[in-house]
């Protein structure tokens, strides 16, 4: 009976574990590089998936189309962003400002498809903004751990408000890149065909980018355990948190899947306790709840 709940509840968690390996690579692999490894990995497993489920007959011209303008916003931009928000202001903020993904497809929906919002959409807005203002604040003076502020990876390096500024791109882009998915979607393309076309259209964007000046200046040697770290939080992340979101839609409430999977900035919390040894504030776990209060009014129907 609560197997989509169970299914959204592993997604959410599959993705705070992604998020703490990626923290792990900060000062180990370029921005550049982590994105392409990383789109190359999923790339290999989710199309193994679909050619094994016989997913790519589900799509057509138009859905490549769509699917690809999708992977541009969402996954070649978005990821790139979400990486680099990772580095700059570590995994329990990064989470917490992809809360706003929801607001920001709400916003979208309204504009592009006049759909409407609601009191109670709007009253879940105010609080995903609450919680991240809360739980955001102002840097930490000694940060430790995976939560480290300014430093970054070799030849990327932002402060803690641009990575803030990043974090709000990555979101706005997963909304823009689930909007320009949402039709090929409605059409029947196979879960893991969709996510093995987007991935695949990223990594040769980013392999394209590697040629470039930009992309030859971030390489730097394949280190055995960062490579493994990558290819972890791929599966992990893509590969098998991805997986269980798409069973439990399949199988479940939208609003409720999507509100338990919007966990993760709660789910993360304990995480960097374990890792850092240092316990998150007392306003990092009650705006973590206040974010996911909002999408719950935001996505519930």
């Amino acid at each position: 009976m609560f197997t989509s709940e169970a299914f959204a509840l592993a997604a959410a968690l599959c993705i705070a574990l992604s998020s703490m390996f990626l923290a792990e690579l900060k000062g180990r692999v370029p921005l550049f590089q982590l994105a392409r490894w990383q789109m190359l990995a999923a790339f290999a497993m989710t199309g193994a998936v679909s050619l094994a489920l016989g997913g790519w007959r589900s799509v057509g011209p138009v859905q490549a189309g769509q699917l690809a303008a999708s992977s541009l916003a969402g996954i070649a931009i978005a990821s790139t962003t979400y990486f680099a928000t990772i580095y700059a202001v570590g995994p329990r903020i990064t989470a917490l400002l992809f809360s706003l993904t929801a607001p920001f497809a709400l916003a979208l929906g309204f504009v592009v498809f006049g759909e409407t919002i609601t009191a109670r959409q709007g009253a879940g807005v105010v609080l995903v903004l609450c919680g991240i203002v809360l739980a955001v604040g102002f840097p930490e003076r000694r940060p430790a751990g995976p939560e480290k502020a300014p430093a970054s990876a070799p030849n990327f390096a932002f402060g803690f408000w641009p990575g803030i500024g990043l974090g709000i791109v990555t979101a706005l882009g997963q909304a823009v890149g689930s909007l320009l998915a949402r039709p090929a979607m409605a059409a029947g393309v196979e879960p893991f065909t969709a996510m093995a076309l987007r991935s695949g259209v990223a990594a040769i964007i980013f392999i394209i980018l590697s040629l470039s000046p930009l992309g030859r200046s971030a390489r730097q040697p394949i280190a055995p355990g960062a490579l493994a770290l990558v290819v972890a939080s791929a599966f992990v992340g893509t590969a098998l948190g991805m997986s269980l979101l798409m069973a439990a839609l399949h199988a479940g409430n939208v609003g409720i899947v999507s509100t338990l999977s919007s966990m993760t900035p709660v789910l993360i919390l304990p995480m960097v306790w374990i890792r850092s040894g240092r316990r998150p504030r007392a306003a990092a776990w009650a705006g973590a709840v206040l974010a996911i209060a909002g999408t719950a009014l935001i996505s519930l129907h």
